[in-house]
């Protein structure tokens, strides 16, 4: 597989951060800002999204995975903190999966364990004709604009626009294939991290069914529900975000 793009930056114990469908490296930058002085932040962009847009896509959850993982192999790093938003927090429970014992702490944020995301605002067959009839521009504003409470007018909406625009209709289509084949629902309780889960209570992608069952079958888990956010909490509240997976990330 091809070397994919990862923002390194800091020093300390590494903490990976996973981006989520449409997504980049650059939609971390407060949490980059934050963390780099305590850790070594290491913020990957997905095979054929962001800056790694040159590199064959994949077309399924364990592909990605395993590029995160060959990524971190070449950086020598053995033991880490994972963090996943979204489509990322699929891949960080499939990471689990594959390489469990590397992970120090666990964080599954906007997210769930089954790919075809029932409750999202729209099902993933109907992105995917929308993307072939209305193309990735007008694709990924429209699915952006969901990820904010005030959509395109959120501060950080930028980031998102930006990622979009990044991200071909290849890798685009194929991060809906591979979220909806995709089913971590068995592999919960074969997670023995301690794991923090986020949550926004406004969160039209990810239902509350889908948090509380990553809470009530990850044994050691900790829900942490931030109101008046939709999909997008670290960039809607970006300081109570980071307060609370530095809370985390320093418990002993």
């Amino acid at each position: 597989m091809q070397d994919i793009f990862a923002e390194d930056i800091g020093n300390g114990i590494p903490l990976v951060l996973v981006h989520g469908f449409l997504g980049s490296s650059a939609m971390w930058s407060p949490q980059i800002e934050f963390f780099k002085d305590n850790f070594r932040v290491i913020a990957p962009a997905l095979p054929g999204f962001g800056n790694s847009n040159n590199v064959n896509s994949c077309n399924s959850i364990e592909c990605m995975a395993k590029a995160i993982l060959d990524l971190l192999e070449k950086k020598e790093i053995k033991y880490f903190n994972l963090l996943g938003h979204s489509m990322g927090g699929m891949i960080v429970q499939e990471i689990a999966k594959i390489a469990g014992d590397k992970i120090l702490k666990l964080i599954c944020y906007g997210t769930g364990p089954r790919g075809n995301i029932p409750g999202r605002f729209e099902t993933i067959d109907q992105s995917r004709k929308k993307l072939k009839v209305y193309g990735l521009k007008d694709t990924a504003y429209r699915i952006a604009k969901t990820w904010f409470m005030e959509g395109e007018r959120a501060r950080y909406f930028y980031l998102c626009e930006q990622a979009g625009k990044q991200t071909s209709i290849e890798a685009t289509d194929n991060g809906l294939v591979a979220m909806k084949n995709w089913n971590g629902v068995k592999n919960l309780k074969n997670i023995k991290n301690e794991t923090l889960i986020i949550w926004g209570d406004q969160d039209r992608a990810y239902n509350f069914n889908q948090v509380e069952t990553l809470n009530n079958n990850i044994s050691n888990s900790d829900l942490k529900i931030i109101k008046g956010c939709s999909h997008n909490v670290h960039l809607e509240k970006p300081i109570e975000f980071n307060l609370i997976v530095e809370k985390f990330l320093k418990k002993i």
